[in-house]
């Protein structure tokens, strides 16, 4: 284990001990300074109601019945002193010895016939022009029980601060196996294993949620390895293939003396090359999209609008094709993007559909708003796909074994479900039993988010 000094967990909690501690002292003092306020009131208020009293009994009795009350109090054990003092400040009666005090309500110093000089709360008031009556009481049983409430609360804080320690140590140590564990999978994952992940316990609590989003951004970054590991793969064997034949017809080329043959050639070499220029091309595409750096460049899009150019430009070459396409376009759909990506991933979806059915399917584009969301659904009554392809069928170079003898090379789908990720959307592929399903969700812009609630739609009039 690291020492305590250099390690952030324990300095935080001895910190938070260190706080703990003085906020305990403090309270501590307040509490004491308001029970010695409390107790010197309460004597002070027993001095001068019992000064009052004496005063009213030598009045009303004369000075015979105030001796005998004085000597019956203090005879008794109330903790009173009594002494009466002449102008030229000697005591002609009481036990209270001590100089003369001023008239009011003061502390003053007395001698104690055991202790010796002491301090007392005193009142003294004037019962006559030459007698000064002082009472007094001895602030030793206040000072005693002061002094116990010292004692318990230094103990009470020295057990408390047992306890705290004990806690910050022990808090100490939870925060650092916490995030030692997160430091040691993070290790592990730097040493190669990256299917480490952080460890996530049942609690829940604030060091899980921060291991499920680094969980979250270590199966990103694992998709993306695995994504460039496919690619690499799938690259070298994809070009193998237009490289061998291109590299064949280039000796063709170079063996024939025909001009003719060899412009013919050398014509399907330069083919050859645009395909593979184009596979690049595409490439690079997902790549970008894949980076979100064209969001910059994001507008207010009309949705609709893309919908109606797709359905239009469309129309003929499926027609030529012996397919039929059908359209809905709901107008007034908005949504914030890059006009160029969208109207590309439309494309994608109806060359998709018209590349993989026979002649005589029906494709049926449809673009429309509901929830909060707005859908370009492409949908066909093709043979479909199975199940168990259309998670695969996203990826790059993905081909089934039916659309092995098509054009094209497996990236369609893998650029509109870009397309839809970047725009804070989705690509959903369903089998709509024949046929396949194909629709991009994508928020509504804001303005149209209320207009577009209103309009709500069922995923089966999507298929329909």
């Amino acid at each position: 284990m690291r020492s305590w000094r250099r390690s952030a967990a324990y300095r935080i909690a001895f910190a938070n001990f260190a706080a703990y501690a003085i906020g305990i002292g403090l309270l501590g003092l307040v509490v004491f300074a308001v029970i010695h306020v409390a107790f010197t009131r309460q004597l002070d208020a027993m001095v001068s109601d019992e000064a009052t009293t004496l005063a009213d009994e030598y009045r009303r009795g004369g000075e015979g019945e105030f001796r005998e009350a004085i000597a019956e109090r203090e005879a008794g054990s109330n903790r009173m002193l009594y002494a009466v003092f002449l102008p030229d400040g000697r005591r002609i009666y009481g036990s209270l010895r001590g100089p003369k005090p001023a008239l009011g309500l003061h502390e003053i110093q007395f001698v104690d016939p055991l202790e010796g000089p002491d301090f007392a709360r005193a009142m003294s008031v004037d019962l006559s022009p030459n007698e000064r009556l002082v009472v007094a009481v001895d602030s030793d049983w206040l000072e005693q029980f002061e002094d116990i409430i010292l004692i318990v609360f230094a103990v009470g804080f020295i057990g408390i601060c047992f306890l705290g320690f004990g806690g910050a140590v022990i808090l100490g140590g939870y925060l650092e196996r916490r995030l030692t564990s997160i430091s040691n999978s993070a290790r592990a994952i730097i040493g190669g294993d990256i299917r480490q992940r952080m460890p996530v316990s049942a609690r829940r609590d604030e060091f899980d949620e921060v291991a499920i989003t680094l969980n979250r951004m270590l199966n990103r970054i694992e998709g993306l390895l695995e994504n460039l590991r496919q690619v690499s793969s799938d690259i070298a064997h994809d070009l193998r293939t237009p490289l061998s034949q291109l590299r064949t017809r280039l000796e063709q080329g170079a063996s024939e003396r025909a001009a003719g043959a060899a412009g013919e050639i050398l014509e399907d070499a330069l083919r050859r090359i645009d395909e593979v220029l184009s596979l690049f091309g595409a490439i690079l595409r997902i790549a970008e999209v894949e980076s979100g750096e064209t969001r910059r460049y994001f507008e207010r899009v009309d949705f609709s609008a893309i919908g109606c150019e797709l359905a239009e430009s469309f129309a003929l070459p499926v027609e030529d094709g012996g397919r039929i396409l059908l359209s809905s376009i709901e107008p007034g759909v908005f949504v914030e993007g890059d006009r160029e990506l969208l109207a590309q991933a439309g494309i994608n979806l109806l060359e998709n559909a018209q590349r993989h059915t026979p002649e005589g399917t029906v494709i049926r584009l449809t673009a429309v708003a509901a929830g909060g969301m707005a859908y370009l659904a492409v949908v066909d009554s093709g043979p479909g796909v199975p199940k168990s392809d259309l998670l695969r069928i996203t990826k790059r170079f993905a081909r089934l074994e039916g659309s092995r003898n098509t054009a094209g090379y497996g990236l369609g789908l893998s650029l509109v479900d870009a397309v839809a990720k970047l725009h804070s959307g989705r690509l959903v592929l369903t089998s709509s039993g024949p046929g396949l399903s194909a629709t991009m969700e994508l928020p509504l812009a804001r303005e149209s988010c209320a207009t577009g609630a209103d309009s709500m739609i069922s995923g089966a009039e999507l298929d329909d």
